[in-house]
């Protein structure tokens, strides 16, 4: 679910230049375009993430941002990424889809079973998707919970319903395209098929627009939407809310929204994957005597036996006390690391009494110290 390296997205290096962005763009779009691949469920999601690599680093200053920071040079909640299609379309030089003229017959093959996704004639007038960043605690990305976003995005008008035309008033056909939602012009020989720009693709022209969304069909509204956040959830991880992005113009279907998930940094405990690490202070009484020790876990306090001669850093680990997996009841472990505390303030007693319990235990009584010193030795000789 993480965010796919840009470059490699248009399998390109990160050296390479505009136009070689542009060429890899083009070619990569056309692979991956919907109506190319009318049996593949996922081609509409790559195809929207090669727009959304090539919108970035075709871009010299957001390309700079992201060779410096990566993802998270974009992430502002609710921000916005142009139409997949409409990028196609500027890019190209006409309609994004099947049905179309000029050069995409030749891309499309006519358009014998495409779908059209110009605005006229069946209109997918289709909103933006937007990307929200949500931060969770460690504890919510673990446990799971319900969070309520709140993004300002175009929403349908209740006014006119959608549609962008005045209670009881109609529309027209487009003098400009006959009705065509798309115009012809000639470049040299070519011929380029492109949206209408009076229309904008519909077709149509409204003869009495709505006063509250001026003919458009939607108005920016704060908006909250409630989202489910899954147990076991990672960093960086995208999570899609189907409809929730931006209304479409006059009646067009809604774009979707990508929630990208940030965990901040916990006060205890690192988590890689779906283990938890933490280190815990132990009293060097306790480390050489043995005893209890009682650690905190996300779901709450847990105690571990600790053996008579525990060495500093020892690793503890706690079986199923870590984070659940996606989908799964199972869970990681939990990792805990002992940090053996020495005491730093001593009264001449304690120190007369420490040395006497130093004397008395030797060198044999310390494997470790023994065993570095041997080697030294040898080491030296």
């Amino acid at each position: 679910m993480s965010k796919r390296d840009y470059y490699e997205v248009l399998g390109i290096n990160q050296g390479a230049s505009s136009s070689e962005i542009k060429k890899a763009y083009r070619k990569a779009a056309v692979e991956h375009h919907p109506d190319k691949n009318p049996d593949d469920p996922q081609a509409e999601e790559r195809f929207k993430e090669v727009g959304e690599a090539y919108e970035i680093l075709s871009n010299e200053e957001k390309r700079a941002a992201y060779d410096r920071f990566g993802h998270s040079a974009f992430s502002g909640g609710g921000q916005r990424s142009h139409d997949p299609f409409d990028l196609f379309r500027e890019v190209f030089g006409g309609s994004g889809g099947g049905g179309g003229g000029g050069i995409f017959e030749e891309l499309f093959g006519g358009g014998g079973g495409a779908r059209s996704r110009g605005r006229g004639g069946g209109a997918n007038n289709r909103g933006a998707d937007l990307r929200y960043d949500l931060e969770l605690s460690l504890e919510e990305a673990a446990g799971g919970t319900e969070k309520q976003l709140e993004l300002e995005k175009a929403v349908a008008c209740e006014k006119c319903s959608g549609s962008g035309s005045s209670s009881g008033s109609g529309s027209t056909a487009c003098n400009t395209c006959g009705g065509h939602g798309q115009v012809i012009s000639s470049r040299g020989f070519f011929q380029v098929q492109q949206t209408c720009p009076d229309c904008r693709g519909s077709g149509k022209i409204i003869e009495n627009p709505c006063s509250q969304c001026r003919g458009e069909g939607r108005v920016e509204e704060l908006s909250r939407i409630k989202l489910k956040i899954p147990a076991g959830i990672a960093h960086g991880s995208r999570i899609r809310s189907t409809g929730n992005g931006e209304s479409g113009w006059r009646g067009g279907g809604n774009g979707d929204l990508y929630v990208v998930v940030h965990i901040k940094e916990h006060d205890i405990f690192e988590r890689e994957d779906n283990d938890l690490f933490c280190e815990v202070p132990i009293p060097f009484i306790v480390a050489t005597l043995g005893g209890e020790l009682e650690i905190p876990t996300l779901t709450g306090k847990a105690s571990i036996k600790i053996p008579s001669g525990t060495q500093n850093a020892t690793v503890f680990r706690l079986r199923e006390r870590g984070i659940q997996f996606l989908n799964s009841t199972r869970k990681g472990d939990l990792m805990v690391q002992v940090q053996v505390e020495i005491p730093t303030k001593l009264n001449k007693q304690q120190r007369e009494s420490l040395q006497t319990f130093a004397d008395s235990i030797g060198v044999k009584n310390s494997p470790m110290h023994e065993g570095f010193f041997q080697k030294a030795k040898r080491f030296f000789t």
